[in-house]
């Protein structure tokens, strides 16, 4: 079968055949509909040999979504033909996070060498993945799986730091989104669909900016020498009740520290290595810094009810295998409008 792996240190994706993969024990296989694609996997294929974990080849793809074709021994509660998106951070499946749908926070996956698709175990931007157990499927139904995958990571996540925040973000608050690529599009979306926060919007690029705008941003800010000075005037001078870095990287999280109001939350979610010092005049009396990672299983199912109601959806540039290793590239290059999408 086709698939899209990271083969060698340092020279980023591959289309490449390998044999198709069986359902085992417990496990699920899927007929893969789409697969998205995530600064992520960048990240993953950027690092330097002394620091790679994930293991070579790896197939590449997190966020997954497919139609049953294969049950292994013993499963049960899936059939044949049904649509299921993949929720990604597997866990232990015993653990008191676990219990709670939290597998994004089991503190013995790694220990155990339970890794997500794409990030260590084999991912879904293949013809067929393998599924480790049917509770990491979420029901699709009639959603488009084309329009709906990336929402497994690029949904969740973002929902998941947003309603970590919800107190913050009631009517007259204002919230802060920093970076509006695959993952602070969707942000928006949600900030507009669960609170009646204003949404302020900051990128680099008027493209960005666009899309802020069609997805519903109160307010767009260009992030230049000036952002800092704008938000506070659009919030009168007090600063966000809650910021979200998409982005993460040192100017990122700065501008997040300057922007931030008292007891307000500042999330860091984006992965590009900046750091936030919090304490006495370094953040704001009261403010709390967290970097949040992915959502729990019940929080995907939420994401794509409001997927289903029309409430939140992603923009998607589709590609085909073979134009798998020019996506990447453009993705890379920041040339991504939302997020691009594998179809095989």
């Amino acid at each position: 079968m086709k698939a899209v792996q990271y083969r060698e240190i340092g020279k980023g994706p591959e289309v490449v055949e390998i044999e198709e993969p069986h359902a085992g024990p417990g496990q699920v296989r899927l007929k893969v509909t789409a697969a998205g694609l995530c600064h992520s996997d960048w990240f993953v294929m950027d690092l330097p040999e002394e620091q790679y974990t994930y293991g070579l080849p790896l197939t590449l793809g997190h966020e997954g979504a497919g139609i049953v074709d294969e049950l292994g021994e013993g499963v049960e509660g899936v059939n044949i033909g049904e649509a299921y998106a993949i929720y990604g951070p597997w866990g232990c499946g015993r653990c008191h996070a676990c219990a709670k749908g939290a597998e994004n926070y089991c503190p013995h996956a790694a220990e155990m060498g339970i890794t997500p698709p794409g990030l260590g175990s084999p991912g879904a931007m293949a013809e067929y993945v393998i599924v480790d157990d049917p509770r990491h499927l979420a029901p699709l139904g009639d959603l488009d799986p084309v329009e709906t995958v990336s929402l497994t990571d690029a949904g969740l996540t973002p929902y998941h730091a947003i309603v970590s925040a919800k107190e913050k973000l009631y009517p007259g608050a204002t919230a802060v989104v920093i970076g509006v690529g695959g993952l602070g599009h969707v942000g928006v979306q949600i900030l507009r669909a669960i609170t009646q926060a204003t949404v302020i919007a900051v990128d680099i690029g008027e493209d960005k900016l666009a899309l802020a705008r069609e997805v519903g941003a109160h307010h767009t800010v260009t992030s230049d020498e000036h952002a800092a000075d704008r938000i506070r005037e659009l919030t009168n001078g007090l600063g966000a009740a809650a910021v979200f870095d998409f982005v993460g990287v040192q100017p990122t999280i700065d501008l997040a520290r300057e922007v931030a109001g008292i007891d307000s939350f500042i999330h860091i979610v984006g992965i590009g290595g900046g750091i936030l010092p919090a304490g006495f005049f370094s953040t704001p009396f009261g403010a709390a810094v967290r970097a949040p990672y992915w959502g729990t299983r019940s929080e995907l199912i939420e994401v794509l009810d409001l997927a289903r109601s029309g409430a939140v959806g992603v923009h998607v540039e589709r590609y085909g295998f073979d134009g798998a290793v020019e996506a990447y590239k453009k993705l890379h290059a920041g040339k991504v409008r939302g997020r691009a999408v594998v179809v095989p």
